[in-house]
C-alpha cells in the first residue's frame, strides 16, 4: 500500500470515528460538545453459527472465539478498542473490569500493539484466479435485468479493481485505532483469555488506565441469539433461503460465493451473489452497523427488514455457481451508547465530554453447499435439519480463496 493510500485510509478511519462518536453521543443532535471526548470505547459482540463457527478462518480466527472450542456449533466473539487523546503516564495499561457473568476473571488487560494492519479488499497473494467473477444481486427466483456483471479476474491480478464491486457507502467502522489515537489499546490480547460460550455482558463495565478518564456503564443488552436457516431447492432451479427472526434484529443481509475447480486444481468462473437489492458488496457491509444505519439501508433495499424470514437465490446464481457454493447470512442488531458527562439541560452552557462508549452487535452464519452432499456448517438441504455438525472452513484452494479474498 502506497502511502498516499494509507493517508486516505487514515483520513477515512478518523472521518467513520467522528461520525460514530457523534451518534453515541445523546442529543448529539441538539447539541455538539465544547471539547473532548478525551477518551472513546468500543466494544463489538458477535454471536457466529454455522461453518464460521469451526474456530478458523476469516472471521473465524481462534483469536475471536472461546479457544477455538465448539458448543453446539455456536461461538461468540468480543472485540474491545480504547482510544485516547493523552500519553500514558509510563507504560501504557489498561483493563476492562466486566461482570462475573462475563466469565472472563477480575479484568482483561487492552494490550497497546505497535502497528494495525488493516485486511485489503480483494484476493490474497498467490490465490487470484484466472477466469471471470460473476456478479448476481437481489432476492428472486430469477436473476434481473444486467446480470450478471463479467468481471476478468487478469484485471483484478493487475491491480484493476472495478469501479462498485467493493461498497463505497458503507466505511468499515472500527472505532478506536491507532491511526486516530495518540494512545490505544485493544483485546483479544496476549492473555490467553477468550470469550466463552456462554459469556453474558448484562451488568456493570468499569474501563480503567493509565491514559484515560476512568468509563463506567451498564449493559443491558447480551450477545444476539444465533441464527438458524434453511435451504431448499424450488421448481425453478432457484434455492430458498429461510431463516428463524431473531430478537432485536434490525435487518439482514445475506451472500454466496461459488465455483468450480478442474482436477488439476485451476478455477474457472467464480459467482458472487448478495441480496441486496442495489448490488453493495463487502467494504463495511458485514460489520457491526448502527441501527440508523441499518433502516437507512433498509429504506433502498440494500438491506432485507428485520421482518423478513427468506430470500429466494437466483436459479442463474445456482447454476453458474458451480460445485462448490458458501453462504453467510448476517444479522445486524442493536447498540448501547453512553456519554460522561450527560449533556447539560441548558443548551448555551459548556459540554467538556470526557469519554464515550459504544457496545455494537450483530449475529451470523455461514454454510457450505455442494451438490450431492448435505448442507454442512448448520445448513440443511431440502428441508433437513439445520443444527448439523461443527464444520471447520476450507483454509486453502477454492473455499480458502473464497473465505480470505472476499471477506467471508
Amino acid at each position: 500500500m502506497t502511502t498516499k493510500s494509507s493517508l486516505h485510509l487514515s483520513t477515512l478511519a478518523v472521518l467513520a470515528s467522528s461520525v460514530a462518536l457523534l451518534a453515541a453521543m445523546p442529543g448529539a443532535a441538539q447539541q455538539k460538545p465544547s471539547s473532548g471526548p478525551v477518551a472513546r470505547y468500543d466494544m463489538r459482540a458477535g454471536t457466529i453459527s454455522g461453518a464460521g463457527a469451526g474456530g478458523r478462518g476469516g472471521m473465524g480466527a481462534a483469536m475471536m472465539f472461546g479457544g477455538g472450542r465448539r458448543s453446539n456449533n455456536v461461538q461468540r466473539e468480543l472485540y474491545l478498542r480504547l482510544g485516547s487523546s493523552q500519553a500514558a503516564t509510563g507504560s501504557p495499561k489498561a483493563d476492562h473490569f466486566m461482570p462475573d457473568g462475563a466469565l472472563l476473571g477480575r479484568s482483561v488487560p487492552l494490550a497497546t500493539p505497535r502497528e494495525e494492519r488493516v485486511p485489503p479488499e480483494g484476493f490474497p497473494e498467490g490465490q487470484r484466479p484466472k477466469g471471470r467473477l460473476l456478479v448476481y444481486w437481489g432476492c428472486g427466483e430469477h436473476a434481473g435485468a444486467g446480470q450478471p456483471v463479467v468481471i476478468d479476474f487478469a484485471r483484478l491480478a493487475a491491480g484493476q479493481v472495478p469501479p462498485g464491486l467493493w461498497s463505497s457507502t458503507v466505511l468499515r467502522d472500527w472505532g478506536p485505532t491507532i491511526a486516530n489515537s495518540r494512545t490505544f489499546g485493544r483485546w483479544p490480547a496476549e492473555d490467553g483469555k477468550f470469550v466463552k460460550p456462554g459469556s453474558s455482558l448484562i451488568g456493570a463495565h468499569r474501563v480503567a488506565g493509565n491514559y484515560s478518564p476512568e468509563i463506567s456503564f451498564t449493559l443491558a443488552k447480551d450477545f444476539m441469539a444465533p441464527l438458524a436457516t434453511r435451504l431448499r431447492s424450488l421448481p425453478s432451479g432457484s434455492r430458498l433461503l429461510a431463516w428463524d427472526a431473531i430478537p432485536d434484529a434490525t435487518g439482514y443481509l445475506a451472500g454466496l460465493f461459488g465455483g468450480s475447480m478442474n482436477q488439476r486444481g485451476e478455477m474457472g468462473d467464480m459467482v458472487m451473489w448478495s441480496s441486496s437489492a442495489t448490488r453493495q458488496f463487502g467494504g463495511g457491509l458485514e460489520d457491526w452497523l448502527s441501527p440508523g444505519q441499518v433502516a437507512g439501508l433498509v429504506r433502498d433495499r440494500t438491506v432485507l427488514g428485520p421482518e423478513k424470514t427468506s430470500c429466494a437465490i437466483p436459479a442463474e446464481v445456482i447454476r453458474d455457481a458451480g460445485q462448490f457454493r458458501m453462504g453467510r447470512l448476517t444479522a445486524f442488531g442493536p447498540e448501547e451508547s453512553f456519554a460522561y458527562p450527560p449533556r447539560p439541560a441548558n443548551p448555551k452552557a459548556a459540554w467538556n465530554v470526557q469519554w464515550t462508549a459504544r457496545v455494537r452487535h450483530k449475529s451470523s452464519t455461514s454454510w457450505m453447499d455442494m451438490p450431492g452432499m448435505g448442507g454442512m456448517g448448520g445448513m440443511g438441504q431440502g428441508g433437513d435439519d439445520p443444527r448439523g455438525q461443527p464444520q471447520e472452513r476450507p483454509r486453502r484452494g477454492l473455499g480458502g480463496m473464497l473465505g480470505g479474498g472476499l471477506g467471508f
